[in-house]
């Protein structure tokens, strides 16, 4: 399994972000020390982030819960295609969901991507191979990369929350699109997957009215 940084490599992590790029200090100086979001990786972590998606965190561990009591207590991509479509609706998936775990099922056992060595391949071949499969779109992939395999510089340039915590970060009118987010954050190469975890902790805690921004940009 994916070993992610130590609270020791993320706060090296940090330092080196304010240094490359002042911008962040705000969100450094902040928020408090954290710890990455440390999912179970392979074909299990993506098949999981699929079935999560657009429903509540309750209503998402009740449904896994059930995916895996129904596949024998052991998420493979062999038992989910062993499960027919409407086997795995009973479970709780919708039918595009249950359709998209048999096309990620699929893609590991024909040897499009293979889930147990995804280390081998670079971050831009391994977003490349993610998003090659039915369901899995960008976003999907680059948190996949941060959250499930620990990868240390990857940055899903398309999350709005990101891109809010972004402006906040510049004190520009607008928000930055996906393009424009991406190159952004080319400045905090290696560690891009650190600064999206510190500018969405930044963003949690202002939206949850737990710290106000210093300079609110107009």
């Amino acid at each position: 399994m994916p070993v992610p940084p130590d609270p020791a490599q993320i706060a090296a992590a940090r330092e080196a972000l304010v240094a490359l790029d002042p911008a962040l200090g705000e969100a450094h100086q902040r928020l408090p020390v954290f710890e990455w979001r440390q999912r179970t990786g392979g074909f299990e972590g993506l098949f999981r982030m699929i079935v999560e998606q657009q429903v509540s965190v309750a209503s998402a561990n009740a449904i896994w819960k059930r995916v895996v009591d129904g596949l024998g207590g052991v998420v493979t991509p062999e038992r989910v295609l062993a499960a027919d479509i409407e086997t795995l609706r009973s479970f709780g998936l919708s039918i595009q969901k249950a359709t998209y775990g048999h096309e990620i099922a699929r893609a590991h056992v024909e040897g499009r991507i293979d889930f147990d060595h995804l280390e081998t391949l670079s971050d831009d071949e391994a977003v490349a191979r993610l998003v090659a499969i039915k369901g899995v779109g960008r976003w999907t992939a680059e948190t996949f990369l941060m959250f499930c395999e620990g990868r240390m510089d990857v940055f899903p340039g398309g999350d709005i929350a990101l891109q809010e915590a972004m402006r906040w970060a510049d004190g520009a009118p607008l928000r930055p699109r996906e393009k424009e987010a991406n190159r952004r954050a080319e400045a905090w190469s290696p560690h891009r997957s650190v600064a999206a975890h510190l500018l969405w902790g930044w963003y949690g805690a202002v939206k949850r009215g737990e710290i106000a921004l210093e300079n609110p940009p107009a």
